[in-house]
């Protein structure tokens, strides 16, 4: 079988949209035909070369929803027409990590930029002319047909839209997470996110949903500060020093609560500047990547020291996939989650790298993919 995708062939580069060979389907796998992959900014970090894949040529995307077309033999849990959205982080539930419910540091993530199968690594799913083509968290979602390991599909309600279920696989768990488990928000709480496109615009929908009484965005971009308002944000303002500014000026001079970093390209210099808006004892959660070699930041260790603040990384939002993703689509079909406001502008498979230019001009909270029927 044959399926049309967006192919990277080196970083930097430009995706081109070839026609590829699919392997047959092996046990533990089901093919997908593609309705809806999000536009998200960790893909063109690929593109840009600030991040490197493990193979070339790779298929980028890692955001999707689609009908399941055909399984796998000894393959259970899925029928022919099932609705499944795709968790990019794959939940083997046997390691370590699983086992204590801390499904975003699944050991099988440390596949995710080798574009090979999680279970045989170094084994391809798709070829071009013979050669071996990898696909990025082994979903590579920018394709019209996709084979995936069963550990990376969820099941959904198939009356929510696919453009809105994709959305639930990165960048809505990423930034709801980012807030209500990374962050810790509790009721009361001041917290600002610097950077409030696809991924912040959760984070502040995630802090409002758990009870903050300030939530202060941070974006130079008005179209997105404007969305921030109407999604949950309190405040809005261009730059982190007046967020930080106001932070301070409502709580007795101390700082934000929590400060999530989800700018786009985040540099050590951002992560620095949301530390000092931190109060002391708070929490300051850097979500957003940059470049693989990150030179060093600007980070003041008296800050982290002497007041007691905390660093925390962020995967994922600190999800577990199997239960997250769900209970997200849930509280969106119960109105509690807004997640169609979020898709700006919606794309051919064709127009990925349009998608992509929007997304950089700072014109999109998210674009998607969608494809025929």
């Amino acid at each position: 079988m044959k399926t049309k995708a967006a192919v990277l062939k080196e970083s930097p580069g430009r995706l081109e949209i070839l026609e590829l060979d699919m392997d047959d389907l092996r046990k533990g796998e089901i093919r997908v035909k593609m309705r809806a992959a999000g536009l998200c900014h960790s893909d063109d970090h690929f593109v840009k070369g600030d991040q490197t894949p493990g193979v070339f040529p790779i298929v980028l995307g890692h955001e999707g929803a689609g009908v399941v077309e055909a399984i796998g033999p000894d393959t259970e849990g899925f029928e022919i027409g099932d609705h499944v959205v795709f968790s990019f982080l794959p939940v083997c539930g046997r390691c370590k990590w699983c086992s204590k419910g801390m499904q975003s540091l699944c050991d099988l993530g440390a596949y995710l930029s080798t574009g090979s199968r999680f279970e045989d690594p170094g084994t391809y799913r798709l070829s071009l002319d013979g050669q071996p083509v990898g696909a990025l968290a082994s979903l590579g979602t920018f394709a019209e047909h996709v084979t995936v390991s069963a550990i990376s599909a969820i099941k959904y309600d198939p009356s929510i839209p696919f453009e809105i279920a994709c959305l639930a696989g990165c960048g809505v768990g990423t930034g709801w997470g980012s807030a209500v488990n990374s962050g810790e928000v509790s009721p009361g709480d001041v917290t600002i996110v610097m950077g409030v496109g696809g991924i912040g615009i959760n984070a502040v929908q995630g802090a409002a949903h758990a009870g903050a009484r300030a939530v202060i965005a941070v974006d130079p971009v008005e179209f997105k500060r404007d969305w921030a308002l109407k999604l949950g944000a309190t405040h809005a303002f261009e730059d982190i020093d007046a967020a930080a500014d106001f932070a301070r000026s409502i709580t007795n001079g101390q700082g934000a609560d929590q400060t999530i970093v989800t700018v786009g390209v985040t540099t050590g210099k951002h992560v620095g500047q949301a530390l000092e808006a931190t109060r002391k004892g708070g929490t300051t959660v850097a979500t957003g990547i940059g470049a693989a070699t990150v030179e060093a930041g600007d980070i003041d260790l008296h800050h982290l020291t002497l007041m007691q603040k905390r660093l925390q990384g962020s995967l994922f939002g600190s999800s577990n996939p199997l239960a997250d993703i769900p209970a997200q689509l849930d509280l969106y079909q119960q109105g509690y989650l807004h997640l169609d406001e979020l898709v700006t502008k919606r794309y051919r498979l064709e127009e990925v790298n349009e998608g992509y230019a929007d997304m950089l001009a700072g014109s999109n909270l998210r674009g998607v993919i969608v494809f025929d029927d």
